[in-house]
Parts: structure tokens; C-alpha cells; sequence
């Protein structure tokens, strides 16, 4: 143990560091160290807790890196991405690489139930009318093994759907805010439209609902399975057989409703690809049509084809003896429905003879493509460097139809809250610079009344031959020891309100303004040790300064001082 330190040590301890005067300084010198350890430390933990709770809710909505088809489409309305890229090959020899995850979107409008609802006129008296709702929303579309735990930390009611199960209604997982604005609850219908080259409208069951506090993501996000998604998508062919219904030169008009690709297809009916999509018939026997559709590959002269799909049809006759068909008021064909889906019919003919139709559409590629890829990493801090890996494995390789890749990362995508956080930072700085010095002029003062107080005991010390330094070092230790004394109290305070909000929540948000429910919580090691060590090493490096009035005390007059 050095002289300076069991000096100062036993100084500390003695009774004239009891004097009415140096007491209320020395305390409020150990208070102020621990209201800036208390400050500081919160101040870390709820920032630091804040920008890890909303960075984690984003990419838990999306991804750290979105991989789409370059151009400035959003998300949402990109073209789609074979799902089988070659560039996706090279990807799994990257370090750091979390999961990659196909997904799908679809804008959609939901229609909730009709209720009856009172309004007020200008004449005093109440009106009845019929309302229904309608919320404008995104179907992300998720693969049934991977990339639903994010949700199912946020999962309120109900459970994530298995989706491998064929059921009579799709299930769908929303939001709370969603249900709230359309009056919705869990096992509810759902009505859905969606805009193809036909319009259409599905209906969905709710299976689960979700709520992460992010108002803005939860009201825009409905979740299913990524094969319904694409089924809605009209990525790949769509190709069916249906009879008109009306008659062409009094016979059945079978034609080809093709939907999805490019628009421009060839029709194989058993003939060779040819450009005619329709043509007549006349049954007298049980037949089946077959139809191979191709989509052309536009630009390319030797008509390669892109996709392709296979439908059938199958016709059963029954005592047919002699026609016309029948037809009603419209004249059109009278059909009896066998199923609810409409693909299983019967017409008839006028001697009540039966030609039963069965469809059986294609299977289509829809499930070869998707919006893009979602990737994520274990390692926040390393977002820039994976950025630009994925940059050059990704960017600038076109795939076979020629088109190009582009890897957005999530700051891209949500540039506006992520400078908002990073403004977080700024503010941090700014508190723990204000404590720190408060906390230096109040360890200042303290130091100049022990210097007075002790002014004696100066005079004794130089006189017996030490030096400035020596005497200096006590004063330093004496000061270091009422810092310890302040952070060990200001450590026990901070940390006990952080674990009392952390665990109890005791603090509650506007998720609508803040993104969060309660004041977020994040204690780091690393972020305690370097606040504790970088407020002993800058305190005690500024007090050096206020220790240098020692040197300018005359041992005569410091011994006769009283």
C-alpha cells in the first residue's frame, strides 16, 4: 500500500473531516456523483432499450435486408423474383446470415360486417342506415416453417395457423388495431378483395391476432400462408377450359380463360401450339380436352416460352339423341351446378338428354415466384459490412429473363425512424456531458473546502520535506474515495429503478407517439463499467486542476493558519 494512499485513507476517517463546515459540502459533493451515476444510467438503459425495442419490432415486420427486383417499386408492388434465383446459391457461404425467407405481398381492402347505425339529422329527428367499413391493408404472405416467431411474441389471441391443413376457408392472422377498426374478433370472416386481371373476393376465418405496438405497421399488415399470397399474385399462368354460355352456330363454344404471365400464350389442343384460344364442339361420346398453355417470351424471336400450364375437361353424355340445347329467357345455356365452386355442371338438350361438364383447372406456376427475400442477421452492428457483401453477390447479376436485383437494407427502407433514432444518441451525449459536469463542480468545490480545511496539515507535510505532487495525490485519493462512496449509492438507485421498470412496467407509453407500451429497459455490462470508469477517470482528471492550489501554500503561514 503506498504512504499517499494509507494517508488519505486514514484522513478521511479523522475527525476534522467532521467539521461543521466541509460536512454539507462533502455530502453534497457524494450526492451529486450519484445523481449523475443515477441520470446517466437511466438514461443509457431506456435509450438503448428504446432503439433495441424498435429496431427489433421493424425488423420483425420485415427483415434486416429486403432482396427485390431492382427498380423504385415498393415492397409491396415489385415484380416477382423466381423463387429458385441461382444468385440465392451463393448466399449460404456468408457468415452472420440469421435466415433468408421467401415472402409475398398483395394489397387488399377488407369489408367489415354491415351494422345498423343511428345519425342525427337537421331536423331533430334519428335516421337508421346501414354501414360497413372498409380498411385498405397489405396480405404478406410467410412460409409455414420459418419466420413466424416474431408474431408469435406478439400474439394477443388465438394461435399462428397450421398451414398444411386443407381447410374450407383460408385463415388469416391480423392485428388488434385492425379488428378494433373493423369490429372484428378471433374465428371471425373475413371478406377480402384484391385486384387481378380479374377482380376478385375471398373470404378468410381469423385464426390469430397480433399487437407489437407499432400502430402504423399493425394496422397495414395482415398475415397467411406465402402460397395463398402467390395464388393471388397472377404471377405465374392461370389456365382453365369453360363452355360459353351462349351458343356459336348452335353448337358449344369451348374456350381458354388464361390469366397471369405476360398476357400473349399459345394454345396447344392437341394440334401443336397455335394462336386460337377457342373453338366449337358438338359431343356425341364422353371426351376429354386437354390444354397446354405457353406464354410467349416477349423479344425473343424463336418464341421461347416462360411458363406454362395444363388444364382439363371432361364431358360425360347421357341420351343424347338430338339437339338444340336448351336455353332460358336469355338464351343462354341452362346449367344445374354440382358443386359450390361452379366447375361441375350439367347442360341438356331439348329431349332432356345430359352432357355433365367437369373442370379441372390448372395447377399454374404461381408457386415458382415471389416478391423477394427476406434476410436476416445475428449481429446488429455488422449491418453495414453484410450490406455490402450481399451488394456484390446480388447486385448487377441478371437473371435468365435479364432482369436485375436490388438489396435494400432496413435504414434504407425506413430512413426517417432510424434517423430519429440515431437523434437518440445525441441527446444521450448531451445529459451524460451536463451530469458529468455537475458532478465535477460539485467534486470541485469539495476538494478546495478539504484543501482548506487540512491547510495545517499542508503546512506540517511540506515542512517535513514532501512534495506538491505527494500532497496532491492524497487530496486526489480523498476525492476518489468520496466519488466511490457516490457511485456505489448512485449504482444501488439506477439499477433498482431500472430492474422496478423493467420487470413491472411501471412506466406506461402512447404506443401511437413512441412505438412502444412502457418505457423500455436495456442494461449492457459494458455500457455500466465504461460509465463508471469514464466518470472516476474525467472527474479525477479535471480535479487535478483545483489540486494545483496546494503548490501556492507557504508551509510558515499554513502552520500558524487556524
Amino acid at each position: 500500500m503506498s504512504s499517499e494512499f494509507f494517508i488519505a485513507r486514514k484522513l478521511i476517517k479523522s475527525e476534522v473531516q467532521g467539521k461543521k463546515v466541509s460536512r454539507p459540502i462533502v455530502r453534497i459533493s457524494i450526492i451529486s456523483i450519484a445523481l449523475a451515476i443515477v441520470v446517466n444510467l437511466l438514461t443509457l438503459a431506456v435509450v438503448k432499450g428504446f432503439q433495441h425495442e424498435v429496431r427489433h419490432k421493424i425488423t420483425g415486420f420485415g427483415s434486416h435486408f429486403f432482396i427485390k427486383i431492382a427498380g423504385d417499386a415498393s415492397p409491396y408492388e415489385t415484380p416477382p423474383i423466381p423463387i429458385d434465383h441461382p444468385a440465392f446459391n451463393q448466399l449460404k457461404s456468408i457468415p452472420n446470415l440469421a435466415g433468408i425467407y421467401p415472402v409475398a405481398y398483395k394489397p387488399a381492402l377488407l369489408q367489415s360486417e354491415s351494422a345498423d347505425s343511428k345519425i342525427k339529422l337537421a331536423s331533430g329527428k334519428d335516421s337508421l342506415i346501414n354501414k360497413q367499413d372498409i380498411l385498405g391493408v397489405i396480405f404478406k404472405g410467410l412460409s409455414q416453417s420459418t419466420h413466424w416467431n416474431f408474431f408469435k411474441e406478439n400474439l394477443v389471441e388465438g394461435k399462428i395457423p397450421d398451414f398444411s391443413k386443407e381447410k374450407d376457408v383460408e385463415p388469416i392472422v391480423i392485428s388488434k388495431k385492425t379488428a378494433k377498426l373493423l369490429g372484428f374478433k378471433l374465428k371471425d370472416t373475413v371478406d377480402a378483395f384484391f385486384v387481378r386481371n380479374t377482380p376478385v373476393k375471398r373470404q378468410f376465418v381469423i385464426e390469430g391476432i397480433y399487437s407489437t405496438g407499432l400502430e402504423e405497421f399493425d394496422k397495414k399488415l395482415v398475415l397467411t400462408n406465402l402460397s395463398i399470397v402467390q395464388e393471388l399474385n397472377d404471377w405465374g399462368l392461370n389456365a382453365s377450359i369453360r363452355i360459353a354460355d351462349t351458343l356459336s352456330n348452335g353448337s358449344l363454344l369451348v374456350k381458354a380463360e388464361v390469366s397471369g404471365g405476360n398476357g400473349s400464350y399459345l394454345y396447344n389442343w392437341g394440334e401443336g401450339f397455335k394462336r386460337f384460344n377457342m373453338f366449337e364442339l358438338d359431343p356425341i361420346k364422353d371426351t376429354l380436352i386437354r390444354l397446354i398453355t405457353e406464354e410467349i417470351q416477349l423479344g425473343d424471336a424463336k418464341n421461347n416460352t416462360k411458363l406454362i400450364d395444363t388444364s382439363f375437361f371432361k364431358i360425360s353424355v347421357k341420351g343424347l339423341s338430338k339437339r338444340p340445347y336448351k336455353l332460358d329467357e336469355n338464351q343462354e345455356l341452362v346449367r344445374e351446378y354440382l358443386d359450390q365452386a361452379g366447375n361441375h355442371f350439367r347442360l341438356f338438350t331439348s329431349d332432356n338428354g345430359i352432357i355433365e361438364c367437369k373442370q379441372v383447372d390448372g395447377k399454374s406456376a404461381n408457386l415458382g415466384f415471389v416478391s423477394g427475400f427476406e434476410i436476416n442477421i445475428d449481429d446488429w452492428g455488422k449491418l453495414e459490412l453484410m450490406s455490402t457483401k450481399l451488394k456484390q453477390i446480388i447486385e448487377m447479376v441478371p437473371d435468365e429473363s435479364g432482369s436485375l436485383l436490388q438489396v435494400n437494407s432496413i435504414q434504407d427502407t425506413e430512413k426517417e425512424l432510424f434517423l430519429w433514432l440515431g437523434f437518440l444518441d445525441i441527446n444521450v451525449l448531451i445529459i451524460i456531458v451536463l451530469m458529468l459536469l455537475i458532478g465535477i463542480i460539485n467534486m470541485g468545490s469539495a476538494m478546495l473546502v478539504l484543501i482548506v480545511v487540512r491547510t495545517n496539515f499542508i503546512g506540517m507535510f511540506k515542512a517535513m520535506g514532501a512534495t506538491n505532487w505527494t500532497i496532491r495525490k492524497i487530496f486526489l485519493i480523498q476525492a476518489g474515495f468520496l466519488m466511490l462512496r457516490g457511485m456505489f449509492w448512485g449504482n444501488l438507485i439506477g439499477l433498482s429503478l431500472c430492474f422496478l421498470q423493467k420487470y413491472t412496467g411501471l412506466i406506461s407509453l402512447n404506443p401511437e407517439v413512441y412505438y412502444l407500451s412502457q418505457v423500455p429497459i436495456e442494461l449492457d455490462a459494458w455500457n455500466l463499467l465504461g460509465l463508471n470508469l469514464g466518470t472516476m477517470i474525467i472527474c479525477l482528471s479535471v480535479l487535478i486542476l483545483p489540486s494545483y492550489v496546494i503548490t501556492r501554500i507557504n508551509p510558515v503561514k499554513a502552520i500558524r493558519f487556524d
